[in-house]
């Protein structure tokens, strides 16, 4: 069993052309030792967005604070804390702030 405190594991800025004001730590991963998904935290500063991308694999995500847009296939749906979402292998997705706080969530992804 691994346990870590969200504290001892460091903040990265999302540095990919076409995000702004986003930042992820990496909570659990194969480096961990998981063997089948990895966990990672992002947080969107206020006016800030992920970019807006597709990839062949799923990935689930719990929004924990914060609000927001999840925007996909030319559609936009409204998003906040304890919103769940599904994201499908190469659907276009993107999220953005639309509040003045942080939107926060989990994004789960499997190891590839």
């Amino acid at each position: 069993m691994v346990i870590r405190n969200l504290n001892t594991v460091p903040s990265e800025p999302v540095v990919d052309p076409g995000a702004e004001k986003v930042s992820r730590r990496i909570l659990i991963s194969p480096q961990e030792g998981a063997p089948h998904f990895t966990m990672r935290r992002f947080e969107v500063a206020p006016g800030g967005f992920t970019i807006y991308h597709k990839h062949d694999f799923e990935h689930e995500i719990y929004v924990l604070s914060g609000k927001g847009r999840a925007r996909r296939n030319d559609s936009e749906v409204q998003i906040a804390p304890d919103d769940v979402i599904l994201v499908m292998p190469n659907e276009d997705h993107q999220f953005i702030n639309t509040g003045n706080e942080s939107l926060v969530f989990l994004c789960l992804i499997p190891n590839m």
